[in-house]
């Protein structure tokens, strides 16, 4: 298992992974496009795939124009075993070093990435879009909890 940057060639198995997910599916797959992964990943923010066999199973991107977690998906066969919080962890150690400013994120209510993001220290701060609970972390809660 290996995690690393995300690469323009990965957009492609991104999209599998994305379109793989049992929970907070698309309405429409056609709704993010390559262009779009490309924007957040190399102009608004950053990624990071987890790759097994040369197999993309699980992607995360921030976004630090909007101060948000834009995408953190695991293909179903690949879940439970670590590499979400993996991805999880190091992105949010990226996104501390670049800035202080607050992220956030949403996410469907009543789903396994809801209690994920519980446990992994976000704090519910309200509902976002469709009804969406919205999460928040703080630079200090981070910070306190790699301590």
């Amino acid at each position: 298992m290996k995690i690393r940057e995300a690469q323009l060639e990965d957009i492609p198995q991104i999209q599998i992974v994305r379109n793989s997910v049992k929970e907070n599916t698309l309405s429409d797959p056609n709704l993010v496009k390559d262009k779009d992964c490309e924007e957040f990943l190399f102009e608004r923010g950053k990624g990071w795939v987890c790759e097994i066999d040369h197999q993309i199973v699980g992607f995360c991107i921030v976004d630090l124009k909007e101060n948000n977690i834009w995408a953190l998906f695991l293909h179903p066969d690949f879940e439970q075993r670590g590499i979400g919080t993996q991805l999880h962890d190091k992105m949010l150690n990226w996104y501390f070093e670049q800035t202080q400013e607050n992220v956030w994120l949403g996410t469907s209510p009543n789903t396994r990435a809801e209690n994920f993001y519980r446990k992994s220290g976000w704090k519910k701060i309200g509902i976002h879009g469709k009804g969406e609970v919205k999460f928040e972390m703080t630079y200090n809660e981070w910070k306190n909890k790699q301590v």
